[in-house]
């Protein structure tokens, strides 16, 4: 059985081919949207595996077709010619995904060549063997053909639909700039008769030109009846929960207009193609059933009725998840057919069908599956310098040094996640919603001001800090980064001299500076300005060396027992918020100690040591509650001038895989400086922090 695995290929190579086809397209429709709101890396890893796979064994197939139509086969081989078209359907893939990427978008003009090479080889292969299997199969593979090119073109035109510059035009164009998707029937949704969730969906959907506008860098036109404006108080007025549900639901929509098929399904031509695809699924069912099949194999024979089967029922699937879409609701809603809008939605029949489709495909179309992950990513520099290379540090960590992959490994190995509280999304909604109140923002909505200014500005003490700001963001986020651990090392808490209040406050500060660390190590991408990876190592290297001299003065081993040992063998992740809090402090305190002068070795660790000790020092004359205050407000000043300046495409970028918490934050700044374009609606604002009240 030397040759088996060859033999069998030789064989059985297009049937193999075929089937794990089907098998990819059928996993890609059940799983492709676990990434909407973040996801493991390892089922994003092969998440990803399966969408490349899916196309490369589509595509390799019909060629392995192409050229197997010109040798001489036997009969019993000429039916693998009806497998062609399904190919093509398989190249058109499942309607929720079709860019893996936002670079897929981008090079939607190479899919449409790929497109036509497909085409044409499948149409070869029709063209020499097809006739020969008889009228009905001819017939079946006509319809099959039309409906796979059909929906092939339609993947492709998703790709140029998603695509940066054609949203842009579309918007120029003018009528998506005049949604008005809040039917009167949601009335009902107002007084609380049915879920609340899909209330925000349906406003989502509403608002969601002014999406579109701001990732485009477009402007909107008011709309000159003022719906929009109405929506915005309404929203706005109901306060930082509804403020966070309806921008999570807005970038969950953004989502699908630039990674799945939602820009082109939910048109007159995307529900006449899901309605035409199952019936002619089942036409060229019966077709097959019907024709002579003397003579060909019954493994083809049942591989065929397969395709078949699995075509009918992932294009059914297709059309329900279509129809019981939020989008189906705001494609009725502007439909210029008032009869057809009466006759589905104020009958509430729509209503039904959302609801049966639910039932069907057991999941949760509002609420939860568009909602974000909450999740913030976790670094923290002492944390991370005070650790120790042991015999027993991570097996994991040692192969990934060997193989290059060093700092990778330390990225991920030393950083963690944390959920996002209620209180801190009641802080950010305030902060953010007093910036185009108080004129902070220019016309175009961008903060006035760099990081870190307004808040020391508004605590009047800019002079004390203006020089510890850094010349680029990720400068200034070191410094404060480390400025901040040691502050809260020296402080009063130390003492244990804070109270429940202020503990709450110190977990925030903490929550929000670790964040910022981690987008610069993690995700350098989400922060503007120029990367300082120099600066950051060298200040790790100054920190760690900080830290040997100490423990190779102190003599201080920790005894470890066996199960600690394994346990540091096998360590997957040290996370910042909960391991070596002590060693952390300890770190932040031999700084304090050192008082490092400036050099060009120790470049920014005299300024971090320094801001410190201005904070202690204000903290005598003030108060620790005050030093607090300034430090919540410094860091959010950060963490929204972050949002409010980098790249919209970097925003775009991290909706394929779950999201940002900076984005989040950016179109909820967005859409209040939209909220001044309608003076006419007043809002009801906080002048007030939200601990006043």
């Amino acid at each position: 059985m030397a040759g088996g695995p060859l033999d069998l290929w030789n064989h059985w190579s297009i049937q193999i081919l075929v089937l794990l086809s089907l098998a990819l397209q059928v996993v890609l429709f059940f799983f492709a949207g676990i990434r909407r709101r973040g996801v493991n890396p390892v089922l994003r890893i092969l998440l990803w595996l399966a969408y490349l796979l899916a196309d490369s064994t589509a595509i390799y197939a019909l060629g392995h077709l192409s050229l197997g139509t010109i040798s001489k086969e036997r009969k019993q081989g000429e039916l693998v010619a009806f497998w062609a078209p399904f190919l093509l359907l398989h190249l058109g893939g499942p309607d929720c995904i079709t860019a893996y990427a936002l670079q897929d978008n981008q090079l939607w003009l190479r899919h449409l060549q790929i497109l036509v090479v497909q085409v044409l080889g499948a149409g070869y292969v029709l063209y020499k063997r097809i006739a020969d299997n008889g009228f009905y199969v001819m017939l079946a593979s006509v319809l099959m053909f039309a409906v796979g090119v059909v929906k092939y073109v339609e993947r492709t035109w998703a790709l140029r639909c998603g695509n940066m510059g054609t949203i842009r035009s579309s918007l120029k164009r003018g009528p998506d700039a005049k949604h008005h998707e809040f039917h009167a029937l949601d009335q009902g949704f107002r007084e609380g008769a049915a879920n609340e969730e899909e209330l925000y969906v349906r406003r989502a959907h509403s608002v969601f030109h002014i999406c579109k506008g701001a990732i485009v860098d477009s402007w909107i036109e008011k709309d000159s009846e003022n719906h929009g404006g109405e929506m915005l108080r309404d929203i706005i007025n109901e306060g930082y929960k509804g403020m966070w549900t309806l921008m999570e639901v807005e970038l969950s929509l953004l989502y699908d207009i630039l990674y799945t098929k939602a820009a082109v399904i939910h048109t007159w031509r995307g529900y006449c193609i899901r309605l035409v695809s199952p019936l002619a699924t089942v036409a060229a069912f019966l077709l097959f059933h019907l024709s002579v099949k003397d003579g060909h194999r019954r493994t083809d024979i049942a591989i065929t009725y397969t395709l078949l089967a699995g075509a009918f029922l992932l294009e059914m699937a297709s059309l329900l998840m279509a129809l019981g879409s939020s989008w189906t609701y705001s494609f009725l809603c502007t439909t210029r057919w008032s009869w057809f809008r009466y006759a589905v939605l104020c009958t509430g029949r729509w209503n039904q069908l959302r609801q049966l489709v639910k039932k069907i495909t057991r999941r949760q179309v509002a609420g939860h599956a568009r909602g974000w992950s909450g999740e913030m990513g976790q670094y923290n520099m002492l944390h991370f310098c005070s650790r120790q290379d042991t015999a027993f540090s991570p097996v994991l960590g040692r192969l990934a040094k060997m193989v290059g992959l060093k700092e990778w490994w330390n990225s991920k190995h030393y950083s963690g996640t944390i959920q996002i509280s209620d209180e801190l999304r009641l802080w950010l909604h305030w902060y953010i919603e007093r910036l185009p109140r108080k004129n902070k923002v220019n016309t175009q909505g961008v903060l006035r001001k760099n990081w870190g200014v307004e808040a020391l500005e508004a605590h009047r003490c800019y002079d004390n800090f203006k020089g510890y700001l850094g010349i680029e963001l990720q400068e200034g986020i070191v410094i404060w980064h480390i400025g901040t651990d040691v502050f809260l090392a020296k402080s009063s808490r130390a003492k244990a001299d804070y109270g429940a209040a202020q503990e709450k406050l110190v977990k925030t500060i903490r929550t929000l500076s670790n964040y910022m660390m981690f987008l610069l190590v993690e995700r350098p991408e989400m922060l503007p300005g120029l990367a300082q990876t120099r600066l950051y190592q060298q200040t790790c290297d100054n920190l760690v060396d900080m830290w040997c001299k100490a423990e190779s003065s102190s003599h201080s081993h920790p005894h470890r027992n066996i199960r600690t040992m394994l346990k540091e063998l096998f360590l997957w992740r040290d996370d910042p918020n909960t391991s070596r809090l002590l060693q952390r402090d300890e770190l932040a305190v031999i700084l304090y100690g050192e008082k490092p002068e400036y050099s060009t070795d120790v470049p920014r660790l005299c300024y971090a040591n320094w801001v410190a000790k201005e904070l202690l020092k204000q903290e005598k004359e003030k108060g620790s509650k005050a030093m607090l205050d300034l430090l919540l407000d410094v860091w959010m000043d950060f963490l929204v001038y972050t949002a409010n300046r980098c790249s919209r495409e970097s925003h775009a970028k991290k909706l394929s895989s779950g999201g940002e918490l900076t984005t989040v934050l950016w179109l909820m700044a967005d859409y209040f400086h939209k909220s001044l374009l309608y003076p006419q609606f007043p809002i009801g604002v906080r002048t007030d922090s939200p601990e006043d009240g």
